[in-house]
């Protein structure tokens, strides 16, 4: 049902045609969606608000922009093909490679061998 429909508004708490659901809603209310069904002529107010708050710890560190620092040793030939793949960079000096961090994201044996600052 929600897929078949557009949304074209988006409004942030505050934004006039919000005051009565703040009220209603409070600091809880994070945004108010007006979306449109043409098969059904129909225009649907939904509102997304916060149920719960707990908190948590991110497991990712890094945005897959970022460039991480990885340690594999000259004698781990996959690891090093798998890195040159990924467009990962080796730094002489360092003796570390550089690779975008979402280049290796998810494989387990690269993310375990970031040097971590």
């Amino acid at each position: 049902m929600l897929r078949d429909m557009k949304t074209q508004t988006h409004l942030k708490p505050g934004q006039k045609g919000t005051k009565r659901l703040v009220e209603k809603y409070g600091d809880s209310l994070l945004c108010v969606r007006y979306r449109y069904d043409e098969n059904r002529g129909v225009r649907l107010k939904t509102v997304e608000i916060v149920v719960e708050e707990k908190a948590w710890k991110s497991s990712f560190h890094y945005r897959d922009e970022d460039i991480v620092k990885i340690i594999v040793a000259f004698t781990e030939k996959v690891l090093r093909d798998t890195l040159k793949a990924a467009g990962g960079r080796w730094d002489p000096q360092e003796k570390l490679w550089h690779v975008s961090y979402g280049s290796i994201r998810g494989n387990t044996a690269l993310e375990e061998r970031i040097l971590k600052d």
